[in-house]
């Protein structure tokens, strides 16, 4: 897909963009109720893109917003050149349940044959199925495989992801996490090896006291936006930083909130309080060679 202005993609050296193998979901927590997907898709819909023209399962996701695969989309990283960061799935879950394993062998696949050029961040709500995922036998030989079956040169790349650092040192792993309730989410997390590990507090609906950041590098807050937002208390902003320092691990202040700030995403950043002005890239691990 086109680039973005997704705030946590604006790496210095990289082009943000965004790329959707999969699109729609299923609503499965709180942090779900005013999906800014959904009404993005609802929008495309209307305009007449039929990439998001899947009624299946209207319950759950809402209609035109079943999970649907785009095997044609798994090749587009391939063609950019320039570096890119780039955000997978903003108007999906790659670890929802109805994602065939094969489907993710192929995505992650290409983002090791793409290594040399882009970072991926790969944020999920379902960490378990990732954490499972990813501790598979012979994982590392099926990547090799498909992604060297979209390249030219399929030998080398073969063999260059085979032989490389395992995990992927381009690929960020995360999850979501909006109430304390869902804490548990990072304890999949830091059971999952990755180059960098992620937890998104966004929509941030409440304070998490029992969060606990050991093994995260990156923390990114944020408010929500849209129809029918729901405040975001700046203590629980502030808390939240406060373990991360004591953690160790990056801040990214992504927005306030739109019930804080009265339009927009959050406000003009020269008016937040001083010492939420917190824009912080994580360190990646360094990589075991496979």
């Amino acid at each position: 897909m086109a680039d973005t202005s997704i705030e946590w993609t604006q790496r210095p050296g990289t082009i943000g963009a965004v790329w959707n193998p999969t699109t729609g979901c299923d609503k499965i927590s709180a942090g779900c109720d005013n999906c800014y997907a959904l009404g993005m898709a609802r929008r495309l819909k209307a305009m007449g893109q039929a990439k998001y023209q899947n009624d299946g399962h209207p319950v759950t996701s809402g209609p035109g917003f079943a999970l649907t695969t785009h095997p044609d989309e798994l090749s587009t990283p391939l063609r950019w050149r320039k570096p890119r960061t780039v955000f997978v799935n903003s108007m999906s879950d790659l670890f929802h349940a109805r994602v065939p394993a094969d489907f993710l062998i192929g995505a992650f696949g290409v983002m090791a044959a793409t290594s040399d050029r882009h970072t991926y961040q790969v944020l999920t709500k379902r960490p378990e199925r990732m954490a499972k995922f990813f501790t598979t036998p012979g994982l590392l030989a099926e990547v090799a495989y498909q992604g060297a079956q979209r390249c030219e040169n399929a030998d080398s790349i073969h063999d260059a992801i085979l032989t490389g650092p395992w995990p992927l040192p381009n690929v960020w792993l995360g999850t979501s996490i909006e109430l304390d309730k869902h804490v548990g989410r990072a304890d999949a997390l830091r059971a999952t090896p990755a180059a960098v590990r992620f937890i998104s507090a966004e929509p941030l609906l409440g304070p998490l006291p029992s969060l606990d950041l050991t093994g995260i590098d990156w923390l990114i807050i944020g408010g929500e936006s849209g129809p029918g937002s729901r405040p975001m208390e700046l203590a629980w902003v502030e808390g939240l930083i406060g373990k991360a320092r004591d953690a160790g691990t990056a801040v990214f202040v992504k927005q306030l909130g739109k019930v804080w700030a009265g339009s927009g995403k959050g406000g003009d950043w020269s008016t937040w309080p001083e010492h939420l002005r917190i824009r912080e890239y994580p360190t990646e691990r360094v990589a075991v060679t496979a």
